[in-house]
């Protein structure tokens, strides 16, 4: 915001009320969609914090801002919901002024960010579990009113006002992200994952939100590892990624990186609580009082704590009269990040009546024709298609009931122009396989049985996305397309017109071509209805 425009905000009658407004100063920081600025009373008020203070923090939003294109700013709404939330500000004012929304609360002192500066780029152990176990206990008041926050980052965790009672208080500030992950109903949102949308900060975002996935608790608890071990290391191993492949260049090193390597520096605690949350499950409860139990080695005595940690004693307080044993027995979870990338042939199957099937692999992209045109003099379609190693396999049947079908041969994977291009002539996607050089192959058909289809149904991932197919399959989708490079594997999910009789659906991940597993699937009358060849493990 410019200064011209500034000075027509300050004296403009407020639209919506008399209250009085603040005058605005000093300009604070930048939160999600809004500039925050210092605002000193122009008459009254004495008090360091609360409803009567002289100095506030004013949080302004331009009407026509992306965030408030349906009226009021959406974190109104959040604030609302938590005023009164242990760790997070209190808000003493709402309202418009002018061409402005205006957001008036309580002034806090400096954020993680402005104390790791000032610490030389770095943080002792001893006060990074002090906010960790303050910044989990925030946390999980923040859950238990229904919501995850989004952007959980050093710049949005500040202390109280220097030199004040609550200048060692640690507080959670900018809801502008903010969504629920509970129904009003009570039941956990649901699950989905839209690859094209991405909301947060890149170098604190779980790999779950670079994904596009829907926001739970476990993204919060993510971002807060990596915010932790950023203030101890003074450096992530993702900084430094530039262009507009940043996020997918960040992505794929977390998921690159493993916990032994993350915090290398770190004492063990880090490390265990990174290796807890990144394995939570979407909707899985998060075990604040044993998440905060891990850095119990590594708080000091009061008189030397440099963060208080009111909130953590409190959770450690209801442990101790519910006698939780942190110890529970607990089925070990099998870990996602390795640091060890390896690639496997994934094969997908059907119930199917018998029915003629044939495969090909090792093939070249100047005898794909020869094998698709052979094929269907025989009465076969294409069913599914794969590369390894810059070549193709290629699956055909005489079970696919397409009228008709078209593929394209493309030096980038997936060329959305063309795939829209046969949408609109009623083709669906129904193979598609990418090349480690980074082409790819589409095949489109007639004659399909899916009523919808799109790239917002479909599970990308840097490895083989197990929860998220299996939540798939529950909601009635069934995997119809699959393909994978050395980076990256995607599964395009569709609903069948018809309940088909047997639901059958199986996958099957092998070192080599699955051709004796094919065969014995056949046995059964199992047939490949998919195959891809990629990343399936990080």
């Amino acid at each position: 915001m410019d200064g011209e425009s500034a000075e027509k905000l300050v004296g403009v009658e407020d639209e919506t009320t008399t209250t009085p407004v603040p005058e605005r100063r000093e300009k604070l920081g930048k939160g999600g969609f809004g500039q925050v600025y210092v605002g000193r009373r122009v008459s009254g008020g004495t008090a360091r914090v609360g409803p009567d203070a002289y100095e506030v923090a004013l949080k302004l939003e331009h009407r026509n801002s992306k965030g408030c294109n349906y009226g009021p700013p959406y974190e109104w709404q959040v604030y609302h919901s938590l005023n009164g939330c242990y760790g997070i500000p209190s808000v003493h004012y709402k309202g418009r002024q002018g061409d402005y929304y205006i957001l008036v609360m309580d002034m806090l002192g400096p954020s993680l960010w402005d104390v790791w500066n000032s610490l030389g780029q770095t943080m002792s152990p001893h006060m990074a579990a002090c906010i960790a176990v303050e910044a989990i206990s925030i946390l999980e008041k923040l859950h238990s009113k229904g919501f995850v926050h989004g952007d959980v980052k050093p710049e949005n965790f500040l202390l109280g006002q220097p030199g004040s009672p609550d200048d060692k208080k640690l507080y959670l500030i900018d809801l502008g992200l903010a969504s629920k992950w509970r129904e009003s109903s009570g039941l956990h949102v649901d699950y989905d994952q839209r690859p094209d949308i991405f909301r947060g900060t890149i170098r604190y975002a779980s790999v779950h939100a670079h994904l596009g996935r829907t926001g739970s608790r476990r993204d919060d608890l993510e971002s807060l590892a990596y915010t932790l071990i950023f203030l101890i290391r003074g450096r992530l191993p993702w900084q430094g990624y530039q262009g507009d492949t940043k996020s997918f260049l960040v992505c794929k090193k977390k998921m690159a990186t493993s916990p032994e390597m993350l915090c290398c520096f770190c004492p063990a605690p880090f490390k265990q609580f990174l290796e807890i949350v990144t394995n939570m499950k979407f909707d899985e409860e998060p075990n604040y009082a044993k998440l905060i139990s891990l850095f119990d080695g590594l708080i000091e005595a009061p008189n030397s704590r440099p963060i208080r940690i009111d909130g953590a004693l409190k959770v450690g307080q209801k442990r101790g009269r519910l006698l939780v044993n942190l110890d529970e027995d607990e089925q070990p979870k099998k870990k996602v990040r390795l640091g060890s990338p390896a690639a496997q042939w994934i094969s997908v199957y059907n119930a199917r009546r018998p029915m003629k099937q044939r495969y090909h692999y090792n093939v070249a992209d100047s005898r794909l024709i020869q094998h698709i045109e052979k094929g269907n003099e025989d009465g076969l379609y294409i069913s599914c298609v794969a590369s390894s190693a810059n070549l193709w396999a290629l699956i055909m049947d005489a079970g696919t009931g397409f009228s008709s079908q078209v593929y394209e041969l493309s030096p980038v994977f997936l060329h959305k122009d063309w795939i829209m291009e046969q949408w609109e002539k009623s083709y669906y996607i129904t193979a598609i396989a990418g090349a480690a050089n980074g082409s790819s192959l589409v095949v489109m058909s007639k004659g399909t049985p899916y009523t919808q289809q799109s790239y917002k149904v479909v599970e990308l991932d840097f490895l083989y996305p197990s929860e998220g197919i299996h939540r798939r399959w529950e909601t009635g989708y069934r995997i119809t397309s699959t393909a994978a490079t050395n980076d990256q594997a995607a599964f395009i999910l569709s609903i069948p017109k018809r309940k088909p009789m047997d639901e059958t659906q199986e996958t099957l991940r092998t070192s080599a071509f699955p051709s004796n597993h094919v065969k014995e699937k056949w046995v059964k009358n199992l047939y490949i209805a998919s195959v891809c060849f990629g990343r399936t493990v990080c």
